[in-house]
């Protein structure tokens, strides 16, 4: 009887000082139900002092620890695992960050989907792991007079389509990229965005012909961001080391230029919609008391429903 080869999965996170975060993150993936997988960890410490290191050797010695210099940061980090990840020839490269949680049965449904769909790259339902019905960063939608990539708050379990969806970014948390898409579109832009790569890469394999899909079966548990102070809230000096200087910062002008005219449908609709957010962010600073505008969400089952995917 022939024995069906597995599918080679190599999951990439890199890790700065978050020990027992990192271990939690690895304690979920060792639950991993799925016999069809032959999955390898590659975790870069990027000079962790807490160590994380000597716990992950402790605890999961067939874990794979590349060592960082301190100053990767999360895209070079990303990078330097996928590189090292591709010498063992995986099918697929799942990047994570290293907050998450995962089903037991997440990989399967992205691996499923990736299969089905070939030249794609799939994504989970981000959830938050306080309130775990509720989105987190899935499946923002380009708006040009909105000021580009419009994020949803309002979006739960029950508002997204039942099968998978074709999507125009995906965020870094949790992505299965098949290995091909390294060789045909390079690595993440780590010079230009040291801290948000993804906010680029994933648009760029959708315009070198990689299909982008959400698949909702599968269900990763996400720590939430912590809340910015708002930028009038700032002092003067490091309101504008935030928006001048600081390109790891996620209002860093600079960087958001960059994302709207690399990661914008165009170069004309991402500077159209720099333009816009420009004036909503003047417009903010301006207000003293009345709260940010926020436009009522529809349901994702609605906006996307054009893109839904016809199960195989």
């Amino acid at each position: 009887m022939q024995v069906k080869e597995r599918t080679k999965i190599a999951v990439v996170t890199p890790i700065h000082n978050r020990r027992d975060i990192t271990l939690q993150c690895l304690r979920s993936l060792s639950r991993i139900q799925d016999d069809s997988l032959e999955v390898s960890v590659f975790i870069v410490d990027d000079l962790s002092t807490d160590g994380s290191a000597e716990a992950i050797r402790s605890q999961y010695p067939e874990t794979r620890i590349i060592q960082g210099d301190g100053n990767l940061w999360y895209t070079e980090g990303t990078n330097v695992g996928i590189r090292k990840a591709l010498e063992h020839e995986p099918d697929f490269v799942l990047a994570i960050n290293d907050d998450s949680v995962f089903d037991s049965q997440f990989l399967h449904y992205l691996v499923e989907t990736g299969q089905q769909n070939p030249k794609s790259v799939v994504g989970p339902l981000l959830l938050l792991w306080d309130e775990p019905h509720r989105l987190f960063q899935t499946s923002p939608k380009w708006s040009t007079f909105e000021g580009g990539w419009r994020h949803w708050n309002d979006q739960t379990v029950w508002t997204v389509p039942s099968a998978p969806w074709e999507v125009d970014l995906i965020v870094g948390n949790c992505v299965l990229y098949p290995a091909s898409a390294f060789e045909d579109c390079g690595f993440m832009d780590s010079r230009r965005f040291p801290n948000f790569g993804d906010a680029e890469f994933t648009p760029r394999l959708k315009r070198a012909g990689y299909r982008l899909i959400i698949d909702p079966r599968s269900r990763v548990f996400c720590q939430p961001n912590a809340t910015p102070k708002r930028l009038r809230e700032r002092h003067l000096l490091q309101l504008a080391k935030d928006l001048i200087l600081d390109l790891k910062h996620p209002s860093n002008f600079t960087r958001l230029f960059l994302s709207h005219v690399r990661g914008g449908p165009s170069v004309i609709k991402g500077a159209t919609a720099w333009t816009v957010y420009v004036g909503n962010t003047m417009l903010n600073l301006l207000r003293k008391s009345s709260p940010e505008y926020r436009p009522p969400e529809p349901p994702l089952s609605q906006v996307f429903d054009r893109y839904v995917l016809t199960r195989k």
